[in-house]
């Protein structure tokens, strides 16, 4: 029996879930209203793909509860199973099976099935029919593992990395498609190591690390912070004196040098904050390029609060 309509795409409280004596989810709560798409970022190891795999039904949660359109993705697996599409990382066709047929068998299973010959002309697969899917490209196998999930006019998408190994022009096409399942109503939960992915399409983003939410929001919500809306970033040579640079800034202002070279101004940013900078760096011998004011991105907010070391 199907949940009611004004239930969430995914509701998700207290889910912990542990392999030997790893926590891979640890308390995570998940909430995402129907018709939007939220944007899962988290390092390697985070804990995205367990928590959507648990979502999809290929896992039992070791604790806490998980609907999806109100219904338990384990339990009710049968039932929702026509009503979702999954694309999950690898691809998940076999080996062996030529492109056209793999999308037109999991077309068959649907009850109204898009065209999947109009489908596969969309996405650029049209001259792949009659390929084994281990003989496509990495972006051609993605394109189809999309395809599968798209061709059952499911009601709620998952989408690991969608647009991994895709060259520009299929990732800005697999954007279009994206944009247009959510005008058309359909709710999408994607993960990404792409910021500027999540930062173009999502109407959410919840950032997971060690397997909890470290924040949520919109794009722009997360990179609102009253205390850093206002910032001049420059590039010049790496390894300038920034609290020399700060003292002969107007009190209030701070500079950091992020990545080698990149240097961020916190505070109120004026005309006279500018014409500072550029006369201190002139008077290092250096030249102050690329500078720009605006508010800090959501890669900025995705390195405050998951750190900068790198994960295996």
């Amino acid at each position: 029996m199907n949940a009611p309509e004004n239930t969430s795409a995914v509701a998700i409280s207290g889910l912990v879930k542990r392999y030997g004596s790893t926590t891979a989810v640890d308390g995570l709560d998940l909430e995402m209203p129907r018709g939007q798409v939220l944007a899962l970022l988290g390092p390697n190891g985070a804990g995205k793909t367990t928590t959507v795999e648990i979502c999809e039904g290929f896992r039992r949660a070791d604790a806490g509860t998980v609907r999806v359109l109100g219904c338990d993705p384990v339990g009710q697996h049968a039932s929702l199973r026509p009503r979702v599409g999954v694309m999950p990382q690898g691809g998940g066709a076999y080996p062996a099976v030529r492109a056209g047929e793999m999308l037109r068998l999991v077309a068959a299973c649907a009850a109204d099935p898009l065209d999947p010959n109009w489908l596969l002309e969309v996405l650029g697969l049209e001259p792949a029919l009659g390929t084994p899917y281990k003989r496509l490209s990495g972006g051609q196998q993605q394109r189809l593992s999309l395809a599968c999930a798209l061709v059952g006019r499911p009601e709620l998408v998952f989408l690991d990395e969608p647009t991994a190994g895709l060259d520009t022009q299929s990732r800005r096409l697999v954007w279009e498609l994206l944009g247009a399942l959510r005008r058309d109503g359909v709710s999408v939960l994607l993960t990404t190591h792409l910021i500027d992915e999540a930062e173009a399409l999502a109407d959410q983003v919840v950032i997971v690390d060690h397997g909890k939410v470290v924040t949520r929001g919109s794009p722009a919500e997360l990179t609102a912070d009253a205390n850093a809306s206002q910032q001049l970033r420059f590039r010049a040579q790496a390894g300038l004196n920034v609290q020399l640079l700060t003292d002969a800034l107007p009190e209030g202002c701070v500079v950091l040098e992020g990545d080698p070279g990149a240097y961020v101004v916190r505070g109120r940013v004026d005309p006279q904050v500018v014409s500072t900078v550029t006369s201190w760096c002139a008077q290092q011998g250096v030249l102050a390029e690329e500078l720009r004011v605006g508010r800090r991105d959501l890669e900025e907010v995705f390195l405050e609060l998951t750190g900068r070391e790198l994960r295996s």
